[in-house]
């Protein structure tokens, strides 16, 4: 179990702490053997980055990368709204 809270609290702080990363609103689960990240980001190059960066880091262990685009945009279209 220590292990377990090892590597998701070394994991968090490379999110944090990375040159490249520098994210703080990435979360870290583990579901049984696998890795979970999640929360958003701005953009799919920003995710991808963080995903790669991860798992370049801990190659010996399976990460989901359950991450979402933030919209930071104003919407195209006008919201009709009956």
């Amino acid at each position: 179990m220590t292990k377990q809270i090892d590597l998701e609290a070394e994991i968090q702080r490379l999110l944090t702490e990375h040159d490249r990363i520098a994210e703080q609103g990435i979360t870290v689960h583990r579901r049984e053997n696998i890795v979970v990240l999640s929360g958003e980001v701005e953009s799919a190059q920003r995710r991808d980055e963080i995903c790669r960066q991860i798992s370049g880091h801990f190659p010996e262990i399976e990460i989901t990368c359950d991450i979402g685009i933030t919209r930071a945009q104003a919407p195209s279209e006008v919201e009709e709204i009956s």
